[in-house]
C-alpha cells in the first residue's frame, strides 16, 4: 500500500505533462506546445491556460497549500475548456487522473476562464456556496495538514503542560486518508454529549497514507491513535478508562481478587467480564481513525530493543540521555507547612506537581513530581528528598504484556524490558515469550488469527507455524512524567498506522484553577515550538 501515493503522484504528472502540450496548441495553434512536456515550466504554461497570475507557482512550493491550489488548478483548467458542469468540476478536482485524460481525448476549444461576474446568485446561494467551500477547504487542511490538539493529563509534563493548545503537522510524516469518509466535519468521533457517534461505519477505505517529509525520530513528540482505543466505554461513569485495563480487573475481581487464581484460567474470567461490558449500552468500537488520540514521546524505533532499569531508559542495552523536562517522583519531607508553602512558590509549582500529602514525625511530607534541577533546587528547601519506588505495581498484570509470568511479574515503570520493537521484515521465533509480547500486535493490528493449543503450538490462519515475518513497524512512546504517564509500558506498541503526526507548536496555554490553583495565561509558552 505504501507505493499507492507515488504511483497517483507519478501518474499524475504525467497526465499533466502529456495534456497541456494539446491544450496549448488548442489555444493558441503558434505557441510554444513543447513547453507543456517540461517538468516544472508546465507549471507556468497551466497557469497561463487558466488565466492565472505566475506568481502562484510560489504557492506550489509551500507543503499543503500546494495540494489544495493544485486541485483548484485542475478544476480551473476544465473550466477554461468547457467543463463547467458541477459534476465536471468534481471530477477534475477529486479525481484528476481522469479528468485530465478525458480533457485529452476531447475536442473541446479553449474558452478562457469563466466571467462569474455575469452570474448571478441569490444571497442565500452565495452564503450557501461559500460556506461549502469554507467547510471542504478547512476540512482538508484539518485531515491533511495540520489538526489543533489540547494537552488534557499531565502526562507530558515538564515539557508540555495541561492546558497547551498544540499545532499537529500531519505532512511531517505523511498524511493518512480518512477510512470513515462519512463523517461529521470538525469533529473526531462523537457529537457534543459523547453518546452518538459522528461518523457511519458501514463503509470504509482501506489504510493509506500519503509521502511525508520525514520518519518518526526519536524523542519527537507524537500524536498516535490510542492503540487499545478500538473498543471504548462512552458511559459518563467509565470514559476514558482502558476498556482492557477494565476488563483484567473485573476478571480478577471474578476470581476472587487474586491475580495468580486469574492467571490460571484467565480466558474463563475475561469472558465473563466481557459478557458482562457487553450490555453496557455505552460500550463502542471504534475505527481507527476515530480512536482517542494521544500524545507521548517516541522512545523507541523499529527494530530497537528497549528497557527501563531504575528509571533510566536503555535502548538496545545503552542508557540514553534523558528529554529536558523529564519529571520523576519524590517523596519531600518539609520541616513545617510554611516551609512547603516557601518551596511551592519559589519552584512555581502547581497543584499538578503534588501528590498525597501526609505528617510524619519529621513534618510534612508531600509526593511531587519533579525535574531534575527542581530536585536540585528541593534539596536546599527542604529536610529529606527520596526517588519514589514503583515494586508495588509488580505482578498486578497493569505491565504489559498484562499477562501473569515469572519474568514479566518483576517489571514495573521504572524496572522494564528488555522489548524488541516490531520492524518490518523482522522475523521473530514464536516462543512462549514472544507470543506473549506480540500476540496482540499479530492479531489485533496485522490482523491474523492466531491460536495457541494446549500443547504449545502456534496456530497463525490455520496454519501450524514457529516464526512470524512482521509486516508493519512498531514505536515505543513514553511520557515524560514518568511516574504519572500511561503509556506503552501498559498498553504495549504503537503501530505504524496508528501515527496521526507529530506536535510543532504550542499556540496557545493556559492554566486553570482547578488544576493548578489560579487560572492565567501562560504568555511565556504562546507560539512556542514544541521540543
Amino acid at each position: 500500500m505504501t507505493l499507492i501515493p507515488w504511483i497517483l503522484l507519478i501518474l499524475a504528472v504525467a497526465l499533466q505533462l502529456v495534456t497541456l502540450p494539446a491544450l496549448i496548441l488548442r489555444k493558441d495553434s503558434n505557441a510554444a506546445a513543447w513547453r507543456g512536456f517540461i517538468p516544472g515550466l508546465h507549471f507556468l504554461s497551466w497557469l497561463e491556460l487558466i488565466q492565472r497570475p505566475w506568481y502562484w507557482i510560489i504557492f506550489l512550493l509551500v507543503p499543503g497549500i500546494n495540494l489544495l491550489l493544485l486541485t483548484v488548478m485542475h478544476v480551473e483548467l476544465g473550466l477554461a475548456f468547457g467543463r463547467r458542469s458541477l459534476k465536471d468540476q468534481w471530477i477534475m478536482g477529486a479525481l484528476p487522473w481522469w479528468g485530465l485524460w478525458e480533457l485529452r481525448q476531447s475536442k473541446d476549444g479553449w474558452i478562457g476562464k469563466r466571467d462569474w461576474s455575469k452570474t448571478r446568485k441569490s444571497t442565500v446561494r452565495e452564503w450557501s456556496e461559500a460556506l461549502i467551500w469554507a467547510t471542504v477547504v478547512a476540512g482538508s487542511l484539518r485531515m491533511l495538514i495540520v489538526e489543533p490538539f489540547t494537552i488534557p493529563t499531565p502526562s507530558m509534563e515538564g515539557s508540555m503542560l495541561v492546558g497547551d493548545y498544540l499545532i499537529v503537522s500531519k505532512t511531517s510524516y505523511g498524511p493518512k486518508l480518512p477510512r470513515t469518509p462519512f463523517t461529521l466535519p470538525f469533529v473526531h468521533n462523537a457529537l457534543p454529549g459523547g453518546l452518538t457517534p459522528s461518523y457511519t461505519s458501514w463503509f470504509s477505505l482501506p489504510n493509506l497514507r500519503l509521502p511525508g517529509f520525514r520518519n518518526v525520530e526519536r524523542y519527537d513528540a507524537v500524536v498516535f491513535s490510542f492503540p487499545h482505543g478500538d473498543t471504548v466505554y462512552v458511559d459518563p461513569n467509565l470514559v476514558g478508562h482502558d476498556y482492557y485495563a477494565l476488563l483484567r480487573r473485573d476478571g480478577i475481581g471474578r476470581a476472587g481478587g487474586d491475580v495468580q487464581t486469574f492467571s490460571l484460567n484467565p480466558d474463563r474470567y475475561m469472558d465473563e467480564a466481557r459478557a458482562k461490558a457487553s450490555k453496557n449500552p455505552g460500550l463502542r468500537a471504534r475505527p481507527l481513525d476515530k480512536m482517542e488520540n494521544y500524545v507521548k514521546r517516541c522512545v523507541g524505533l523499529p527494530g530497537e530493543t528497549v528497557s527501563v532499569i531504575e528509571g533510566q531508559l536503555h535502548i538496545n542495552g545503552e542508557a540514553v540521555s534523558n528529554p529536558e523536562g523529564l519529571q520523576m517522583e519524590y517523596r519531600v519531607t518539609f520541616a513545617n507547612q510554611a516551609e512547603a508553602k516557601s518551596a511551592f512558590r519559589k519552584l512555581k509549582l502547581t497543584n499538578l506537581d503534588l501528590g498525597p500529602v501526609s505528617a510524619v514525625p519529621e513534618g510534612l511530607a508531600a509526593v511531587m513530581a519533579l525535574t531534575e534541577s527542581e530536585v536540585a533546587a528541593i534539596r536546599t528547601l527542604a529536610a529529606k528528598v527520596e526517588p519514589m519506588s514503583n515494586a508495588h505495581r509488580r505482578g498486578r498484570l497493569e505491565m504489559f504484556p498484562n499477562v501473569w509470568d515469572e519474568e514479566f511479574n518483576l517489571w514495573d515503570p521504572d524496572n522494564f524490558g528488555p522489548v524488541m520493537l516490531p520492524k518490518k521484515g523482522i522475523t521473530i521465533e514464536l516462543t512462549e515469550r514472544n507470543v506473549k509480547l506480540y500476540r496482540r500486535w499479530i492479531g489485533a493490528y496485522e490482523h491474523h488469527n492466531l491460536v495457541v493449543l494446549p500443547n504449545g503450538q502456534v496456530i497463525i490462519d490455520g496454519k501450524p507455524e514457529t516464526e512470524y515475518t512482521f509486516g508493519m513497524n512498531g514505536y515505543w512512546m513514553m511520557g515524560d512524567n514518568r511516574h504519572r504517564s500511561a503509556d506503552s509500558r501498559m498498553w504495549g506498541f504503537v503501530p505504524e498506522d496508528h501515527i496521526v503526526g507529530r506536535a510543532t507548536l504550542t499556540w496557545f496555554s493556559k492554566q486553570n484553577s482547578a488544576q493548578h490553583g489560579e487560572s492565567k495565561i501562560r504568555w511565556d509558552r504562546v507560539l512556542r515550538p514544541v521540543e
